[in-house]
């Protein structure tokens, strides 16, 4: 059992049903602990009833007469706790997704007392106002480069089944050409060639024969008149004319037949190879033509979304730049977290240019309008002796006059935790006066200090 610090010469105990007695000596004799009052003042100890017969017997040694009264012994069990809000507190992190470079520009003192809307802590946003500028031109050139992508991905929908089809015939156009002038043309026009050449040869000769002709009929006669003179040179003329077409068109023959149809069926062959091979590689190139037109509208998505996303956590970082209180209440540096109040090293980090840690609480703001409990942390012993609904008293530190009534809230109201027990106790009416428990007293200002009539 716990025994109170504060020991009357008039005890009282209760343990589990069994009686102890308090004890009055007639001659005034006060029942002393030598080298024990001072340790009981900040510490519990525990008894048990036979510890009391040494100090009975001790007691009747130094006094003739005893007068021993029965009385309840009252178990007390003291303990600190600390006025903290029920829920309405709001704790200040700084978690930012991807930005990482920041400081403190301002922030206000610890312990102030602020109105709806005033700073309370602002980091330097320059770099970050650049960096929103950049991802919002970026996530506008995502956007065009998306609709590029989608525009040109439509048209290979549309145009590839026709471009392979205009493919495919040029190839069956090609080997259909080079089949029939293998086959047939080749010959005729090798054999043209030939009969051209043959009347070129007949034209001449019939233009000499005819000139020979009338050159033995103009002979016979004594006289060569001047109508026959012109008739034999114009033949003349006719037979050189026709020597010529027969020399041009020797030329040409030879030529078609060494030259222009050797190269025109090269020129075929060559074709229906090219062709045959555009076509085949089309089959293939223009269905992965479309596939990656789709994966670079995949991927135009997908970095515009990553865009998209980049500019929204970077605007949710920059939100975070920038903390005003949401009502009238009191800013402490420091989280308020599982019913303690705790600065520690993040102190150095709450001045201009500081950094305080990422993604945990560094600031508590606390409105006016908040709810108030006791909470205190108990050693399990302790712990266990708590019963629903028991009642007790608070003091306030330098005010033990003053006792304010308290119970113990519901069952469900305390539970154990890693560094002991938390216990919520409740007086509306007094529960700011408790307070100054925490030990936040001595570094508010003047200004923060609760009104003396809460």
């Amino acid at each position: 059992m716990s025994l109170n610090s504060r020991f009357h010469p008039r005890l009282t105990l209760k343990n589990h049903g069994f009686y102890l007695f308090g004890w009055r000596e007639k001659a005034k004799l006060l029942i002393d602990f030598p080298a024990k009052r001072a340790s009981l003042k900040s510490s519990m100890v525990r008894f048990t009833p036979l510890q009391f017969i040494p100090v009975l017997i001790a007691a009747a040694s130094h006094a003739g007469e005893i007068t021993i009264e029965s009385r309840a012994f009252r178990i007390e069990s003291t303990f600190s706790a600390t006025a903290l809000p029920n829920s309405e507190g709001m704790l200040l992190r700084f978690s930012p997704k991807i930005w990482k470079d920041y400081e403190i520009v301002e922030i206000s003192d610890h312990g102030s007392k602020v109105s709806k809307g005033d700073l309370l802590v602002s980091f330097d946003t320059e770099e970050i106002d650049k960096k929103l500028e950049d991802a919002q031109l970026a996530l506008e050139s995502s956007a065009l480069s998306l609709a590029q992508a989608a525009l040109d991905l439509k048209n290979l929908i549309a145009t590839s089944p026709h471009r392979l089809e205009a493919i495919r015939r040029s190839a069956e156009i090609a080997e259909e050409e080079h089949t029939y002038f293998t086959q047939v043309r080749r010959k005729a026009d090798e054999e043209t060639a030939a009969q051209s050449l043959k009347r070129y040869e007949q034209i001449l000769s019939n233009q000499r024969e005819e000139l020979k002709q009338l050159s033995k009929m103009y002979e016979a006669d004594d006289i060569t008149e001047n109508t026959e003179e012109i008739i034999l040179v114009r033949q003349q003329d006719a037979v050189a004319a026709a020597e010529f077409a027969l020399r041009m068109e020797a030329l040409e023959h030879k030529r078609a037949l060494d030259v222009s149809l050797p190269r025109e069926a090269k020129k075929l062959s060559d074709s229906q190879r090219d062709t045959a091979i555009t076509f085949t590689k089309a089959e293939v190139e223009i269905p992965r033509a479309l596939e990656l037109s789709k994966l670079a509208v995949a991927t135009a998505k997908t970095t515009h979304q990553r865009a998209k996303k980049n500019l929204t956590e970077l605007g949710a970082d920059r939100a975070q730049f920038e903390y005003k209180a949401p009502a009238d209440g009191w800013f402490y540096h420091g989280p308020i977290e599982n019913g303690r109040w705790s600065l520690g090293d993040v102190a150095k980090h709450l001045v201009p240019h500081g950094k305080p840690p990422t993604h945990a609480a560094f600031a508590t703001f606390v409105p006016v309008t908040a709810e108030l409990s006791l909470i205190s942390f108990l050693d399990e012993a302790t712990a266990r002796a708590m019963t629903p609904d028991i009642g007790g008293v608070a003091t306030l530190a330098g005010r033990e006059d003053l006792e304010i009534p308290v119970k113990l809230l519901q069952p469900n109201a305390w539970q154990l935790v890693p560094t002991g027990m938390a216990i919520y106790l409740e007086d509306p009416a007094y529960a700011a006066l408790i307070l100054p428990r925490s030990g936040l007293r001595n570094s508010l200002p003047q200004s923060a200090q609760p009104p003396k009539s809460a």
